[in-house]
């Protein structure tokens, strides 16, 4: 029987490697560094999500103005290019293309207000709405544009008629100070 004491006895001896003191120490040590470096990961990895999103959503918009822009050329009849020139006298046909393609850009701005104006903006964020508040300030300096938009604004998010008709107010105040 002494045998089997002594064998049982050298056997728990034998040192570990992952003892509760070691696991203790691991668990510290994961607590300590590992768990605030997570974090940090986790939140740059949404950061840069974030400015993904915002990237794709710039494009998507950019390039619903340019196809905009196509239609316009597609109706040059309309001389929607000229920016405060003289305008031709349009017939009833052409006042009614000129309507629709004013509520697609209508359309657009309130899409571009929704998904991109904040009150609070980052830079990148600023930059990006600050070009469709030009565009907005753009069309707003058209008499024509102006002219129809109490209607176009009819259904639209309120905040988004608020701000582009304060846009066209403030150019038609700088078109009669010219």
């Amino acid at each position: 029987m002494g045998g089997m004491e002594h064998s049982c006895q050298s056997t728990s001896r034998v040192p570990t490697m992952f003892d509760l003191h070691t696991w203790e120490l691991l668990s510290h040590i994961v607590t300590v560094f590992g768990l605030p470096m997570a974090i940090l990961v986790f939140a740059w990895e949404q950061r840069r999500d974030r400015q993904q999103e915002e990237e794709e959503i710039h494009q998507q918009l950019s390039d619903d103005y340019t196809g905009f822009m196509k239609l316009v050329l597609d109706n040059a009849d309309l001389r929607m290019l000229q920016k405060a020139g003289i305008q031709k006298q349009l017939d009833a046909e052409q006042l009614e293309r000129r309507l629709a393609l004013f509520n697609i850009l209508v359309a657009l701005f309130e899409r571009a207000y929704l998904l991109v104006y904040e009150p609070e903006m980052s830079p990148q964020t600023k930059r990006m709405w600050q070009s469709w508040e030009d565009y907005m300030r753009e069309w707003c300096r058209r008499p024509d544009f102006r002219d129809e938009l109490p209607e176009l604004l009819q259904g639209e998010d309120p905040d988004f008629a608020r701000h582009i008709a304060a846009i066209a107010k403030d150019e038609a105040k700088a078109a009669l100070g010219q």
